[in-house]
């Protein structure tokens, strides 16, 4: 996120919607910005390196993806699926961090957070498509229309809970794990609702908040019943 407002200072300077943040208002300077990125970067390194070998050898490669996104709207409305990939290897990270190996699980898993994060990032830009016509940035929203930008965002999280499902049914989770799953569908068909192409006047609620309780909503469901399941075999 560092890279990210730092990469970005000069566009969001510009932009109504984003000159309020910190660079732009120089309460941090682009030095500033620039060493914690790079403290930032160091403390990645040694965790990769003090957790298995297989973090460390891939660790260059999830460093470009970090990286790279913030250069994507540039010239290509695919920077959501850049940003989905960024944040799909959290989760496929994590796998790798406790097993020290890649599994089909840990894939479709990384996939199901991806196709989420790439979802509502079109909707979030929704909010800018005038600004990103204007300087030659580029969205699915700003390429194809606020309307065509929704549906894009509602199919993105069709095959979110279809990749949570086929996860579930791998695994073998149990009750508490489906329960989470039919809510975070419930709450994905909720923050549709709230968005029509003529009135975006809902768009935090549905970006921020409804997003925030869906990945509570999946951790707390995960985690009760892989703890249920634990204290039944037990």
């Amino acid at each position: 996120m560092a890279l990210n407002r730092l990469i970005d200072r000069e566009i969001d300077a510009r932009n109504p919607r984003t000159a309020g943040r910190a660079l732009p208002r120089r309460l941090i300077s682009a030095p500033e910005m620039a060493l914690f990125a790079a403290l930032a970067g160091v403390v990645l390194v040694v965790a990769a390196w003090q957790l298995n070998p297989l973090c460390v050898q891939l660790l260059p490669g999830a460093v470009v993806v970090l990286v790279g996104y913030s250069y994507t709207k540039r010239f290509t409305w695919m920077s959501h699926a850049v940003l989905g990939l960024a944040d799909a290897l959290a989760p496929i990270g994590g796998w790798i961090a406790v097993t020290g190996s890649l599994a089909p699980e840990a894939l479709l898993l990384g996939f199901a957070v991806g196709i989420w994060i790439a979802g509502f990032d079109v909707l979030y830009a929704c909010q800018d498509v005038d600004f990103d016509r204007a300087n030659g940035l580029h969205s699915i929203p700003a390429r194809f229309g606020i309307p065509v930008a929704l549906n894009v965002a509602k199919a993105a999280h069709v095959l979110t809970v279809l990749a949570l499902v086929l996860l579930g049914v791998s695994l073998g989770l149990g009750v508490l794990y489906w329960a989470g799953v039919v809510a975070a569908a419930g709450l994905l068909i909720y923050e549709h609702s709230l968005l029509k192409p003529d009135d975006l006047s809902r768009l935090d609620m549905a970006f921020f908040n409804i997003n925030g309780y869906i990945a509570v909503v999946l951790f707390l469901a995960t985690a009760g019943d892989l703890a249920l399941t634990w204290l039944l075999a037990r």
